[in-house]
């Protein structure tokens, strides 16, 4: 949390994408193996959920907030889009597999996390559960860098001496972190708030409406700016049906 290298922190982030392969093995290990089986039934289309599905959905695609850091911080900037990509179809097939797997393994049983259904005598349910500790360690600084750097560079200008300062900001962005989600007992439904409210705002709206004020001062409107327009919708209804959905389930 205290560095400041992205670099250095780039090798940790490196190690929770490992962590993820290893707890969808790990997952589907106790499926196969620990006598669960993949024969579980449920209802396929629940519509009362899908506003919060949705908002589930996205929050999990919301680490837009540490791109500008990453691609200020690269060494060769040329690869970014290759990066994105990549990054971005790793983690779809990754949610992929952990849904169906998960769906077909216990139904409409599964918890808010499948890792709360999994038999604790299990090796492979072990194995999952201890690496999933390991996510917020390997993920956290990095998603939260940006946040700290922007209060630092807002606060530093008034103190001559702000090295203090900011490991006392990011010390208290961590101890806020960990006392939300120790209190609060809805896991679910504050991943829906979250994914509702802040990252429909910083994954759809908010670059988009940055890059409609650029491109069409410039070149006018296109068939691209429309469908930029209309990612601007679909991020707004489903912020407003996700968070309507995640504070009625409270």
């Amino acid at each position: 949390m205290l560095l400041t290298d992205l670099s250095i922190l780039s090798y940790v982030s490196a190690m929770g994408v490992f962590t993820c392969i290893v707890i969808v093995g790990s997952i589907f290990c106790v499926g196969a193996l620990g006598g669960v089986g993949f024969q579980a039934k449920g209802t396929l289309l629940n519509v009362d959920g899908i506003p919060t599905a949705v908002s589930l959905y996205i929050v999990c695609f919301g680490g837009h907030p540490a791109v500008p850091s990453i691609y200020i911080t690269m060494r060769e900037r040329y690869h970014f889009s290759k990066v994105l990509l990549s990054s971005y179809s790793i983690t779809m097939l990754t949610y992929m597999l952990t849904a169906v797997v998960g769906y077909l393994m216990y139904g409409d049983n599964v918890e808010s996390q499948i890792t709360l259904n999994l038999p604790s005598g299990e090796v492979g349910a072990k194995v999952a559960i201890y690496f999933t500790l390991l996510i917020p360690i390997t993920k956290y600084t990095l998603v939260i860098t940006p946040v700290a750097t922007a209060l630092e560079r807002e606060l530093s200008a008034n103190y001559r001496n702000w090295r203090p300062l900011r490991m006392l900001i990011r010390i208290g962005l961590l101890t806020s972190t960990a006392i939300v989600a120790h209190v609060f007992p809805y896991f679910e439904n504050l991943m829906a708030i979250i994914g509702s409210i802040f990252v429909v705002a910083a994954s759809f709206v908010l670059p988009c409406l940055c890059y409609l004020k650029i491109v069409v001062s410039l070149n006018g409107w296109s068939n691209k700016l429309m469908g930029v327009v209309a990612i601007i919708v679909f991020g707004s209804v489903a912020g407003i049906l996700g968070t309507y959905s995640a504070f009625v389930d409270l």
